[in-house]
């Protein structure tokens, strides 16, 4: 019996010890899979040609950031960082070598550096030979951006030095530029007028004058004759609008920026809603993203964004001068009216140039205009705090447009450097009696920067 037991004990004991060893086997066949597939993933990135672009050190893990954003973990190796390079080495004396480098600026500059009139585009595109980069432009330590192209505009002649910075995980490259701004004289005005689009009004066809041979481009340069010549232009009723621009940047001040002059006076204002934009792609014309610039009633629960309204050319002009259902309209919100004649102005008010209907949109101000008379005598169209076009007189201060007012399409504040183009809309649809439709007038701009 006692040879039985000692066997038997024999067995599970060597059973044991044989259960141990396949166990420890097992563990270092995981672990060399382990290695095997690091070391493939290190392959498989140089391949691909990836490069490091950042690490950490976790519980005695690498973890590595490639640069198409992937993270391979590295263990049982040791890694150094040698000359821009990560060098990874195997127990085994294997080694794999990867770019780690920070990131490489270059800049075509001319010699001498960059040189800009002042209130003119600086655009500088740099080279970096990294993809997973942040860059940051400064001058004397203040950012201007934090793209890797830079836009700018000088508001002063001078010398500069800009300073780009490029940095990913592995650490930050930086390079000085040298910029000299020239002095320039600029005129304080319109000098182009890329669009002029009226709605019906009792002053079209006389603000500037039209005839039955003109088309839209021959208005386009009546109104800018008028406007680069000193006098002014109707944009008649709801939508009516005029695009222009100017012969340099009008730079964002710390204070007021510009004002749009129109004919407002005290007890009438006609407000033109007001939109911004800047030469992004560098090609004159203003076909880059527009800003409004929000005003005292943008935010009103009475204010319609994107409201659209359609006016129907009359068959024949009416034999009653001052005839209540002259010119029909219809607007995207199921309202429906007329525009009214007025005996003071006996031409007809759709524009001659245009076809039977078209559609005008844009932000829609309810207008708080009313007879103060109660006879139709004197009528009152009150002004809007801020922000507007032919709202406030000339001189009044209130009349000063802020650029930080802008706001993108969906309402989101914007900071912008500087402006090249300006759009004004009548922002009304309102009558008052024997004065006629709100219609917002144009007379200029004044750039304040050119004046302070």
């Amino acid at each position: 019996m006692k040879k039985i037991l000692f066997l038997l004990s024999a067995v599970v004991l060597l059973t044991g010890c044989y259960k141990d060893d396949i166990d420890e086997l097992k563990k270092e066949v995981n672990a060399l899979k382990e290695r095997i597939a690091q070391y493939e993933g290190l392959l498989d990135a140089l391949n691909k040609r990836l490069y490091v672009t950042g690490y950490e050190v976790k519980n005695g893990y690498y973890v590595i950031t490639m640069s198409d954003g992937t993270k391979l973990t590295v263990s049982n190796c040791t890694v150094a960082l040698v000359d821009g390079m990560m060098i990874f080495t195997f127990a085994d004396g294997r080694t794999i070598s990867m770019d780690a480098s920070v990131p490489e600026i270059t800049i075509n500059e001319p010699a001498g550096g960059f040189v800009i009139d002042k209130m003119k585009w600086l655009r500088i595109i740099p080279q970096v030979n990294k993809t997973d980069v942040t860059c940051r432009w400064l001058l004397n330590g203040e950012e201007l951006a934090n793209t890797k192209d830079l836009l700018h505009v000088f508001a002063e002649a001078g010398n500069y030095s800009l300073e780009v910075k490029a940095r990913n995980g592995m650490g930050e490259a930086t390079k000085t530029i040298a910029v000299t701004v020239n002095n320039k004289t600029y005129i304080n005005g319109i000098t182009r007028v890329f669009e002029y689009f009226p709605a019906p009004g009792q002053f079209i066809n006389t603000m500037p004058e039209a005839t039955t041979e003109d088309t839209p481009e021959t208005m386009r340069q009546k109104a800018e004759a008028a406007l680069t010549g000193g006098s002014m232009i109707c944009l008649g009723g709801f939508g009516g609008y005029v695009v222009f621009g100017f012969d340099h940047t009008v730079v964002n001040r710390k204070d007021k920026d510009f004002i749009i002059p129109g004919n407002a006076y005290s007890g009438w204002a006609e407000p033109g809603v007001i939109q911004v934009s800047y030469d992004a792609n560098g090609n004159g014309l203003p076909d880059d993203e527009w800003y409004e610039i929000a005003g005292s009633e943008y935010h009103k629960p009475t204010t319609v964004k994107n409201y659209a309204i359609t006016y129907y050319k009359p068959e024949s002009e009416p034999a009653n001068p001052n005839e209540p259902n002259y010119i029909r309209w219809t607007d995207n919100q199921g309202a429906s009216g007329y525009l009214s004649k007025n005996s003071q102005h006996t031409q007809t008010y759709y524009p001659l140039w245009k076809n039977s209907s078209y559609t005008l949109s844009g932000t829609f101000m309810k207008s708080d205009i009313y007879d103060q008379s109660g006879n139709n005598l004197l009528w009152v169209s009150p002004t809007c705090d801020w922000g507007y076009a032919d709202n406030w007189p000339n001189n009044d201060e209130r009349a000063q447009i802020e650029m930080d007012w802008a706001v993108d399409k969906n309402g989101n504040p914007v900071k912008l450097k500087g402006i090249d183009f300006v759009r004004v809309h009548t922002g009304n649809r309102a009558e008052g009696g024997w004065l006629g439709e709100i219609s917002t007038e144009v007379s200029g701009f004044t750039d304040l920067n050119l004046i302070h």
